[in-house]
């Protein structure tokens, strides 16, 4: 680029960073710069979205700033420093960089050589803030795949998911020398990864003298920029079928490192530049280079909880929510309303995403707040669709199948740096999914030896290892959600539940839900089901619910805002929750079942939901209601592992059938019930003829109901 065409543009700069207004009138950039003066904001960020509005730039200028974008932040940096106006508050001195700052330009002007490159002092490190170009908002960002070599230099938007994060170290943006004879400080920019030291002093004085000066590093003097290395990597639905994803380098430099962790889905804007290979690997290298995006700014697709801001309209939205009687049902609804039925369960899983809050004693302890839940089932009722639908729904989640998953990928797996060849802790799946939740599908399928990484996970919530001389605790502050078929693939009703659920008890006793979903033949619910599920092939939507179904992204804003309560359990009902705990207690005694495993983290669970009930609620306290559904919903979950429903009621199969055909003929009104009308009512219950026959005769012995000799319709006695 011709000089005038550089100081044309750096008028042109100067004119839009000047004269932008925002949306209320107001100097946008000057306003900003204002806040850079008054040490209040360390960045500006210039959007393209900006210079597309503004009405005086000529065509090609916006061109030339997205097709060689690391010149343009150079020329509107040389323009900010021009326009920067004095401070207009006071704000604390940052030691090191202001103290030099000022003396060097009071030495500056007597003792330097101006001519001199290496003397004159550079501009950037008289800068204390950094510049951002931001691509534009509109307009979907590329894949990993579609970023060729054509977008060399420009500044291009891709998304995709962090696979690796480095630690955040210090790179040299200027070094700075002083000279051991002539004193006189050296600068020299540094813009590669790589760069060689000065060893001779360039000064004017010292080549007069002939008098090779030395020179010497000085490390407080120079300026440093923070730099983090990241990995990013395609998203699942972008790769094409049997290909691997592929990853790309970023580098996060200044106010945008530490901006995004592993596991996290983001969308990025930067410059696609070149980095040649140095040293060894420039010689098997040849004429290949290297390419990294170096980051101008980053937004994350799912914010987490604690991040979420609520706009102006979601606010108002939550709190008509709020008054709404009947929202509990309605969230759980609206949990992949396309899924037939499920109604508690769906209830539990919202109670899994609204969680409880984490306690921690004075002495240190920890009692976690997570929901665990198990979702044990016969094949075909929609287990796996429930998972990924939460993980969809949830701002952050990792979902792993059995098989597919080792211990060490659940955990974490040592690996070496390919910068520093250190060796490196790599988080697995429940490390990723810390503060999100993790689902495992196929957990039955998983390695015993696999399964035990969970153990701790589940109540500790931390991974501890001893690997390779690395020996340390992560945080996995995670929500498992299993989903696991029985033993022998379909629920065998012949067998205990212990034997059918063929998990330890030291990992059912961490789940504050199992759930066993049983597929029964039943004419009336097969038939619901057959024309839901028709339906949504049809509509490609679910059937009306008698309401509109929320928005992921409004389920998450609700969430967000019930997620900030913290309800307590108010004193009168301490008896009450001991008292209906202990009688759970007695109740198994009793019965000896062998599936169920109560013991006191059956009584945090009851507390844990019975908290994440009233967070729904946005209250305060927990409430008696709140207890009642929790034991409701531990006890619907128990029901289902009862083989049907005669057992449910405790009634034996002809007083089943006596109890449906009264019902039936109660709710249609009748006194007569045809023989073919009862044969139907109660096989679509699962039961024979035979069993119907032996039913009649007993209650005619009775003298309930008479029944005609020839053609067997019944006929009530009314009492």
């Amino acid at each position: 680029m011709k000089d005038h065409d550089y100081i044309a543009d750096k008028e042109l700069a100067k004119d839009f960073l000047s004269n932008f207004a925002d949306d209320h009138g107001e100097p946008k950039y000057l306003n900003l710069l204002q806040d850079v003066a008054n040490r209040k904001i360390k960045y500006v960020q210039i959007e393209l979205d900006d210079l597309v509005n503004y009405k005086d730039l000529d065509e090609g200028f916006l061109q030339r700033v997205t097709e060689n974008t690391r010149r343009y932040v150079g020329i509107f940096a040389g323009a900010m420093d021009e326009l920067m106006p004095e401070p207009t508050e006071a704000f604390p001195v940052e030691e090191d960089h202001d103290i030099l700052m000022t003396q060097r330009t009071e030495e500056g002007t007597d003792n330097a050589d101006n001519n001199d490159p290496f003397q004159r002092m550079p501009s950037e490190i008289k800068r204390f803030y950094e510049v951002y170009i931001k691509s534009f908002s509109k307009g979907a960002p590329f894949t990993i795949r579609e970023v060729k070599a054509s977008y060399i230099g420009q500044l291009v938007k891709i998304s995709g998911i962090v696979t690796r994060c480095s630690d955040v170290k210090p790179l040299m943006q200027v070094a700075v020398y002083t000279c051991e004879e002539c004193g006189f400080e050296i600068y020299q920019e540094v813009t590669a990864r790589v760069f060689m030291p000065l060893f001779e002093c360039p000064s004017q004085r010292c080549k007069n003298n002939k008098s090779k000066g030395n020179l010497i590093l000085q490390l407080r003097a120079s300026k440093f920029l923070k730099f983090q290395e990241v990995k990013i990597q395609e998203l699942a639905e972008h790769v094409p079928k049997g290909h691997i994803p592929r990853t790309m380098t970023i580098h996060f430099r200044g106010e945008l490192t530490r901006k995004v962790s592993p596991g996290d889905v983001v969308e990025l804007s930067g410059i696609f530049l070149p980095i040649p290979f140095t040293g060894f690997k420039a010689m098997r290298a040849g004429l290949v280079a290297d390419t990294y995006l170096e980051a101008m700014s980053v937004t994350h697709f799912k914010k987490k909880y604690e991040e979420y801001e609520l706009r102006g309209d979601e606010q108002e939205q939550i709190e008509r929510l709020a008054e709404d009687g009947d929202i509990y049902n309605k969230l759980a609804s609206s949990l992949a309303p396309e899924i037939f039925g499920h109604e508690d369960v769906k209830k539990a899983l919202l109670l899994l995403l609204v969680g409880a809050p984490h306690r921690k004693l004075k002495d240190g302890m920890q009692i976690r707040g997570d929901i665990h839940i198990c979702l044990m089932g016969d094949p075909g009722v929609a287990k796996s669709q429930l998972l990924k639908h939460i993980i969809s729904v949830a701002p952050r989640g990792v979902y792993t199948t059995g098989k597919g998953s080792s211990g060490v990928g659940l955990t974490a797996a040592v690996q070496k740096d390919p910068i520093t060849y250190e060796m490196v802790l790599e988080g697995g799946a429940l490390v990723l999914a810390d503060m999100g939740i993790c689902a495992i599908d196929e957990f039955d399928k998983m390695e015993e030896t696999d399964r035990t990484a969970i153990h701790e996970v589940m109540e500790q919530q931390t991974v501890s290892i001893a690997k390779a001389g690395i020996t340390t605790s992560l945080n996995a502050r995670t929500a498992v959600l299993a989903a696991a078929n029985p033993a022998w693939g379909r629920y065998d009703l012949r067998r205990t539940p212990a034997e059918n659920i063929n998990l330890p008890p030291a990992l059912l006793s961490r789940f504050d839900f199992l759930w066993l979903i049983l597929d029964k033949a039943d004419m009336d619910s097969d038939l619901e089901l057959a024309r839901h599920v028709v339906y949504v092939h049809q509509n490609f939507e679910s059937p009306a619910l008698g309401f509109t179904p929320l928005e992921p992204s409004i389920l998450r804003a609700y969430i967000s805002a019930a997620r900030r309560v913290c309800p307590s359990v108010p004193p009168e009902l301490v008896e009450y929750i001991a008292t209906a705990y202990s009688s759970i207690r007695q109740d198994e005694a009793k019965s000896n079942a062998p599936h169920s495993y109560t013991t006191v983290r059956t009584l945090l669970s009851i507390l844990r939901i019975s908290i994440a009930l009233a967070r729904l609620r946005f209250s305060e306290t927990v409430a008696q209601s709140d207890v009642d559904e929790a034991l409701r919903l531990m006890q619907m979950s128990k029901f289902s592992l009862y083989s049907d429903d005669r057992q449910k009621s405790g009634l034996d199969a002809i007083s089943d059938i006596y109890s449906i055909l009264r019902d039936e003929a109660a709710r249609t009104g009748r006194t007569d019930v045809s023989y073919a009308q009862a044969l139907n009512w109660i096989s679509r219950k699962g039961y024979s003829e035979a069993q119907l026959k032996e039913c009649l005769e007993e209650y005619a012995a009775l003298n309930v109901w008479q029944i005609h000799p020839n053609t067997f319709d019944i006929r009530f006695i009314d009492a």
